[in-house]
């Protein structure tokens, strides 16, 4: 039997946001997108968690998607509140949860994994920003497509801008651009309509930068680490997955060949498979 998704609002941490929900069984999977994201990138993985009959969710983060917008001051704190009440959320069960995120979402869950009062069963960063130093925002802010959508003065039709931002992600967040669904890049232009919200996420990460050059103390993670990369990442360093391992010498990693920064959409399968599998009997991290 496949679980329906069903989609639905609730409010984390004082921030009104959407999720997309799986019942099933099994320790819950909470799914944190990446910068300039929405839920909507884990539904093909989500679609084989529903065949699988697992409970999982996945949330719009502050400021990105369908979610409220951020607050002032810094920025991780507030995606930390978030995402630890979506942990609880998703554990009301009695259940321990796996916190699974990607680039900017893979960060939140190491943050999350710092915090030993959450009932985590383990995490699973995918391309997790925070390890270099944030290459992506100047090579989002330089690419040529995007600079001229901006500088145009002219106002510009949804459609425009929606085919500019479309032709930017398929580039810089997947290894083989032409294989990408077209639907999966609808999805993700559907939260970047106009100009104006175009340069709000760039703002935002303006505001990011500061803080992910050194957002980790990871010799406070205690809980079982899965950590997934893609070795065509072109937007965060899979070298990074050395430092994380020195770091946690008991962490799981896998290199997964020939794919980019979202292997949840290049190599769902892969994946799925991997969150079915984890936690496994791993030791903790000292």
């Amino acid at each position: 039997m496949t679980q329906p998704l069903i989609e639905h609002r609730r409010r984390f941490a004082g921030f009104d946001t959407r999720l997309l929900e799986l019942e099933g069984d099994g320790p819950p999977i909470v799914l944190f997108h990446g910068y300039a994201d929405s839920a909507d990138t884990w539904r093909t993985l989500l679609h084989r968690l529903a065949r699988a009959e697992r409970r999982a969710i996945a949330v719009d983060l502050p400021g990105f998607g369908t979610c409220a917008p951020l607050r002032q001051g810094r920025i991780l704190p507030q995606l930390e509140r978030f995402g630890a009440a979506a942990v609880a959320y998703a554990a009301e069960d009695g259940d321990e949860v796996v916190a699974a995120g990607n680039s900017l979402g893979g960060c939140l869950s190491l943050l999350l994994g710092q915090r030993p009062e959450l009932p985590l069963a383990g995490i699973v960063p995918i391309a997790p920003a925070g390890f270099d130093l944030a290459r992506w925002i100047g090579m989002v802010e330089r690419d040529p497509i995007l600079r001229t959508l901006l500088a145009i003065p002219t106002p510009l039709p949804e459609a425009v801008v929606r085919e500019a931002v479309g032709r930017v992600y398929r580039v810089l967040a997947f290894a083989r651009p032409g294989d990408i669904d077209a639907r999966v890049v609808r999805a993700f232009t559907a939260h970047h309509r106009d100009r104006a919200t175009v340069r709000r996420y760039l703002d935002t990460a303006r505001r990011l930068l500061p803080e992910l050059a050194d957002p980790y103390d990871l010799e406070r993670v205690e809980c079982p680490v899965l950590l997934v990369w893609g070795t065509r990442d072109r937007m965060v360093s899979a070298g990074g997955a050395e430092t994380l391992r020195s770091a946690l010498p008991d962490t799981e990693v896998v290199l997964l060949d020939g794919h980019g920064h979202c292997p949840q959409i290049e190599a769902a399968d892969e994946v799925s498979d991997l969150l079915l599998g984890f936690p496994r009997a791993l030791p903790r991290a000292a």
